[in-house]
């Protein structure tokens, strides 16, 4: 199985083998081992525990959507829309980590918790996967020494996504997501908000038009949701 490739840049810190799994995962999805806290009728979340990191859950997504593919891809890449539809964006821009463009996100947290920020590196690319094109967003985490973190933020250093969007006889949607918060949350905190997060991304899911392309690749928000209905 391949992807034949499209649109990409000219260096990228993702390798032809990750934007290859994300079309496969689209096709079907590896979740062998995997909990299915919430289904519905178009839309299947799966989460997993890591054993490494007591009381965090990595995610899957898988389903169909309403919006087309590449309505939901500009919608995930456009930066200064996220922080109209998003309320807890406290910051987003772009920033030039050694040449290469980059992400800062700042992210608005409940008292009596810190805000959280991430400094990440996203790349897209339009592909052709056994004859239908296919958009796939790769995005992760990256440490940056001189990005000095802010006072009274804590710096979220493990942060992990991928989406996949392609038309089918149907429009079908796949995302992997994986946020470490960091600082000093209660496992019983991180144990019930996970719950949460994962039907209120259910819900999101199931939405219309550009407002699903808000929630689907917005996984992350749920988990605030969620934080703020326990704390």
């Amino acid at each position: 199985m391949s992807c034949g490739c499209g649109r990409m840049a000219s260096a990228s810190r993702f390798s032809e083998e990750e934007f290859q799994e994300a079309c496969a995962e689209l096709q079907r999805p590896r979740v062998s081992g995997w909990e299915i806290p919430v289904v519905t009728s178009v839309i299947k979340v799966y989460q997993r525990p890591l054993k490494k990191l007591t009381g965090l859950h990595e995610y899957k997504v898988s389903g169909i959507v309403r919006s087309p593919p590449d309505l939901l891809a500009d919608v995930y890449m456009d930066l200064d829309y996220r922080k109209q539809w998003d309320q807890y964006v406290q910051e987003l821009r772009e920033i030039k980590v050694d040449g290469e463009e980059a992400v800062y996100w700042q992210m608005k947290y409940p008292f009596p918790m810190s805000n959280r920020d991430c400094v990440y590196v996203r790349q897209r690319r339009d592909l052709n996967f056994e004859g239908w094109k296919v958009h796939v967003i790769l995005a992760q985490s990256i440490s940056v020494p001189w990005f000095s973190e802010k006072s009274g933020m804590i710096r979220v250093k493990q942060y992990k996504q991928s989406l996949a969007i392609q038309s089918y006889d149907s429009w079908r949607i796949f995302m992997y997501y994986f946020n470490n918060p960091g600082g000093q949350i209660p496992f019983w905190i991180l144990n019930n908000f996970t719950k949460v997060r994962s039907q209120e991304a259910a819900g999101e899911v199931c939405l219309a038009d550009v407002n699903l392309a808000c929630g689907a690749v917005g996984l992350e928000r749920c988990a605030i949701s969620g934080l703020r209905k326990l704390v």
